[in-house]
């Protein structure tokens, strides 16, 4: 199971649920008046029709009901106008919150370290930004507004309860007692509950999405029936979770109706007895039962309310829970000295596996072309993500100008490094909008010239509307082109997705580029043409290569052999060749050569 980010407990939860409402607090005070003076309004009704009986019993006319009913009318006009005013005004307040809340989680999203990403999986994040956001806007928009309307008629009813006979109000309040051990019974399982079911939920989002990622390469291995298994394992836990809930739910609605006609016998029972000895009222008797049959409406949206709020509440704390994860390093860390790279007595491992880097020692001269090489699992990808800033070294340290790596802050680390990988995304917008990522300040002829530099000017003006020809939705196939991009995108495959990743790292400028198979994705002669143009536009660059195709060595200034993540061979091509050594064992195989004997 994948670690998943953190969540915040219930005091965060309360504190941000505190700045939300101080951030838009005049629509919320709004909100507030409005709901009692709708729920003051309701009030009228059950008394105005007591009085109409007591009224009636004394002899009164049809004038007088005709004028109370007028009342009645009136009221009730009153409380529906100001009980749609405010629920305008909170459904305003809880989009504008929510609009918050988004922010706040695409902020502390982009702020996470790569490496936090990866460790939880992309399905806990994924989880998080859709289901759990959306649940949170549900109760802000819905279930928040109808919450506190529910809230104040129902105080409001209880309280004229009390007015009309403090021992009628006793009574109601008394027969109550189920819903609120119910209420207190539910509450103290509901919040564990509801974690467990998003965390399970978060489990079969990472699963499917990985399994799909993949899905070539669980192909490939025959691993059909593995995926297919953790799938079931995934979805038999989240299945659990999710009876568990609905059980707790079973539960606590079913006392609840039962509960609600309590009060209104309670009130009936006392209430008549009082009457047959004289003390009290038919129409205080009536008044007060019709108080009570109003509240089971506020009391339902109550309850019910209250039963979305333990799940949106454990939404909101998975989504609060992102401000509780490892930031990003914050701005103001010391500018390098130069572009000097040292890497000294590096060691890492990843979470339970063994050791991937042994001591490795290795200096990157400002401008050099270095290429590292080796058979799969000799460490060379976890020294790009070092080298790159993604990850800290578990010891040793890994600087630029004296400066570690890990310790820029993200705007220098974008200018002084960037890792491009075979993975690359295309973004929902206009093949502009995709390039000026990197550089949002670049003209046009910059972006034509950074396309040109990788070889893919070409095909962009063949696209519909040139660098205007919207990627993803909606967007049509481009001329030539074969199986689009997920979306619908007028890109034939990622080769050309990995050519728009490569113009865009030309437009950053960065003054050290890695390289982990970066081309890997294009044909040998377009990446052979790419790699060099590349290395023509990046003149005076740092360049490291973990190089895949040996053809990259050769051309490398440098060239660094990794072997059991160990640094095993430093030098040129042609040295490396003579020594004899791995370098040249691995040379020679992949030209099909059989090496001298020495």
């Amino acid at each position: 199971m994948s670690r998943q980010l953190p969540v915040a407990g219930p005091a965060d939860v309360r504190a941000a649920a505190v700045r939300l409402i101080r951030a838009d607090g005049r629509a919320f005070a709004a909100v507030l008046v409005l709901n009692v003076l709708a729920a003051a309004a309701g009030l009228a009704g059950p008394w105005l029709l007591g009085r109409i009986i007591d009224e009636v019993r004394a002899g009164g006319g049809v004038a007088v009901v005709d004028r109370l009913a007028l009342v009645i009318l009136v009221c009730a006009l009153a409380q529906l106008l100001l009980a749609r005013a405010a629920r305008f005004v909170g459904h305003r307040f809880g989009e504008r919150t929510l609009a918050r809340v988004r922010e706040e989680f695409v902020d502390r999203a982009l702020a996470l370290p790569a490496s936090v990403v990866e460790r939880a999986g992309t399905g806990d994040l994924t989880a998080r930004g859709t289901a759990d956001v959306a649940a949170v806007g549900t109760t802000l928009r819905d279930a928040g507004p109808e919450l506190l309307i529910a809230s104040v008629q129902g105080l409001f009813i209880i309280g004229a309860v009390f007015l009309i006979d403090p021992l009628l109000g006793g009574c109601a309040v008394l027969a109550q007692a189920g819903v609120w051990c119910a209420l207190r019974w539910y509450l103290r399982r509901a919040r564990a509950a509801y974690l467990a079911e998003g965390a399970a939920t978060s489990e079969v989002a990472e699963i499917v999405s990985a399994t799909a990622s993949g899905a070539r390469t669980v192909e490939a291995f025959g691993l059909q029936w593995r995926r297919v298994a953790a799938s079931r394992d995934a979805l038999e836990a989240s299945r659990r979770t999710r009876m568990h809930t609905l059980y707790l739910r079973s539960v606590f609605f079913l006392t609840v109706e039962v509960s609600y006609v309590l009060p209104v016998v309670a009130v009936l029972t006392v209430g008549g007895a009082l009457h047959a000895r004289g003390t009290m009222s038919l129409g205080a008797v009536v008044a007060a039962a019709l108080y009570l049959r109003q509240l089971e409406s506020p009391l339902d949206t109550v309850l019910m309310r209250v039963e979305q709020l333990q799940s949106s509440g454990a939404s909101f704390a998975r989504v609060e829970g992102l401000g509780r994860a490892p930031r990003a390093v914050p701005s103001g860390s010391p500018a390098p000295a130069d572009d000097r790279i040292d890497v000294r007595r590096v060691r890492y491992a990843y979470d339970r596996g063994g050791e991937v880097l042994r001591g490795v020692d290795l200096t990157v001269r400002p401008g050099e072309r270095l290429a590292v090489v080796g058979p799969s699992g000799a460490g060379k990808t976890t020294l790009s993500r070092l080298l790159a800033g993604i990850d800290a070294p578990r010891s040793g340290t890994v600087t630029v100008g004296g400066v570690p790596v890990a310790g820029l802050d993200p705007e220098q680390l974008r200018r002084q490094v960037v890792l491009v990988t075979q993975e690359h995304h295309v973004f929902l917008g206009t093949v502009r909008d995709n390039l000026l990522i990197a550089e949002p300040e670049a003209r046009d002829d910059e972006l034509w010239a950074a396309l040109a530099a990788v070889g893919a000017d070409d095909w962009v003006r063949e696209l519909p509307d040139g660098l205007g020809t919207e990627l993803g939705s909606g967007g049509g196939p481009a001329p030539g082109a074969g199986r689009g991009l997920p979306g619908g995108a007028p890109v034939a495959d990622g080769s050309r997705a990995q050519q728009l990743a490569l113009a865009r790292v030309v437009l950053a400028d960065p003054h050290t580029l890695v390289l982990d198979e970066a081309t890997a994705l294009l044909d040998p002669a377009t990446a052979r043409h790419t790699e060099r143009a590349l290395a023509a536009v990046l003149q005076g660059r740092t360049v490291i290569a973990i190089a895949h195709r040996l053809h990259t060595a050769h051309d490398a200034d440098r060239v660094a052999v990794m072997e059991d993540g160990r640094l095993t061979e430093l030098g040129t091509h042609d040295s490396l060749v003579a020594a004899g050594g791995a370098y040249a064992a691995l040379w020679h195989s992949w030209h099909g050569e059989r090496p001298e004997p020495s």
